[in-house]
């Protein structure tokens, strides 16, 4: 009893000690030391994806979200309170809370997916013989989604020219950009999401 007694209470004395160490780290880094932020990458990164790898089942979009996450505490990190919550804590609230976010965002985005596909065939077609009207309501449009696809990340953006425009398949683009085949298809899904806000942003401002 007594033996057992005095494990509960070095376990609770090593939790705060790491704490106090994790604070430290955080205090450091609130003051602008790389180190400090790079130990506290090293320590929580792997964590971070996991959560992001069982809530997206995806490798590529996991990593990206770690990466959303890990910026997100950087510039959230003068919030932290350490007598309100733990670092461990507050960094899965974090977490938590930007998942969330994805999935509201990613939800909104899949549905208008459909009218900005039908977007991207217009940049396809020549109006040869239409009515001026018509050509020039075509122009405008291929003029707002070439801005829009303008802002996207090159690599997001070359696999939507590659294949909505260009019509290649899946193995074709994996081949020509040496990426996985399942790469090429989260890049696809997350920059025809990103490209439907940029889009929505457009129609809202006209």
């Amino acid at each position: 009893m007594l033996y057992s007694k005095s494990m509960r209470l070095a376990k609770v004395y090593r939790f705060e000690e790491i704490r106090e160490r994790e604070n430290e780290f955080v205090r450091d880094c609130q003051k602008g030391n790389e180190a400090a932020w790079n130990e506290l990458v090293r320590r929580h990164e792997r964590h971070i994806y996991s959560r992001c790898r069982r809530f997206t089942r995806r490798e590529c979009e996991a990593q990206d979200l770690t990466q959303e996450v890990l910026l997100r505490v950087y510039c959230t990190l003068g919030s932290f309170r350490a007598d309100e919550l733990s670092f461990v804590a507050w960094l899965n609230l974090v977490t938590k809370n930007l998942l969330i976010d994805h999935y509201r965002r990613t939800r909104r985005d899949q549905a208008n997916v459909p009218l900005d596909a039908a977007m991207l065939a217009s940049m396809k077609s020549a109006a040869v013989t239409e009515h001026p009207g018509g050509a020039y309501e075509r122009t405008e449009t291929r003029e707002i989604l070439q801005s829009a696809l303008d802002k996207l990340p090159d690599e997001l953006r070359e696999t939507i020219a590659l294949f909505d425009i260009h019509e290649l398949s899946y193995g074709e683009i994996a081949m020509r950009m040496g990426i996985p085949m399942g790469t090429v298809k989260s890049r696809l899904h997350r920059g025809r999401g990103m490209l439907a806000h940029l889009l929505r942003r457009y129609r809202m401002a006209a």
